[in-house]
């Protein structure tokens, strides 16, 4: 998939190291003259290993659901422990920000779309999850609560990196958790906004969560949480209580 960079500017988070990065504040996502909301579309079981992780047999079509803005959480800020589960899991991914408004109708038209990318955490009380998931309801109160997304800061986007083909890492305490590359996704990002975008007219500061690879597991309070890439630089989370 060729990606090439979009003209339209979308103004984001504040600048991390590495490469150039959008220039504004926390919850200034949209661009300018748009609706200031932003939607969180996130990618379930796009990697195998995950899916296997968990039991769960590979889908045969992207599994979509939806986080309200007000689970965006910058990188250094303090992730607050839910109070209504006890099992909470990072699961490491990288994010896409879209730049204009539109459906992509085809993979060739996607890179158009595409602002900027980053890595984010998808946070999950896999407890209420699995609960959930036996009693066949949706999964947001597992995964769309307050400060369920954090997210680092934004790097526009620059046709000589190919988004299927990079590399990151999650490390919890110090400690190596999960190391994934794009390339291994079940669903690339070009397949993604088609499939959004038979749904839902994208919108410039819509994001997208693309899929977690294997090794996710627990967090508690205390723990410090890092996501680093050669393409994106580092960013860190603690969790309180």
């Amino acid at each position: 998939m060729s990606l090439r960079p979009s003209p339209f500017s979308v103004r984001g988070y504040p600048h991390a190291p590495a490469r150039p990065k959008s220039d504004a504040a926390v919850g200034s996502l949209s661009a300018p003259g748009s609706s200031p909301a932003v939607r969180v579309f996130c990618i379930g079981r796009n990697y195998a290993g995950h899916a296997r992780e968990l039991a769960n047999p590979p889908p045969r079509s992207p599994v979509v659901f939806i986080k309200p803005a007000s689970a965006l959480l910058a990188a250094g800020e303090p992730i607050p422990f839910p109070r209504h589960g006890r099992e909470l899991h990072h699961e490491a991914e990288l994010v896409v920000r879209i730049g204009r408004a539109g459906r992509v109708h085809g993979p060739d038209q996607a890179a158009a779309f595409i602002d900027a990318f980053t890595l984010g955490l998808d946070l999950t009380l896999r407890d209420v999850q699995q609960r959930l998931k036996q009693q066949g309801l949706p999964w947001e109160l597992a995964k769309a609560f307050d400060a369920s997304a954090p997210v680092g800061a934004f790097t526009d986007w620059d046709a000589s990196l190919d988004l299927q083909n990079i590399e990151f890492q999650c490390r919890v305490n110090g400690e190596l958790r999960q190391s994934g590359n794009t390339a291994d996704m079940l669903f690339p990002v070009a397949r993604l906004l088609v499939e959004l975008s038979r749904v839902w007219t994208l919108q410039p500061g819509d994001l997208l969560y693309t899929g977690t690879p294997a090794g996710v597991g627990p967090l508690r309070v205390g723990d410090s949480i890092e996501l680093a890439s050669a393409a994106t630089g580092r960013f860190d989370w603690k969790v309180a209580a």
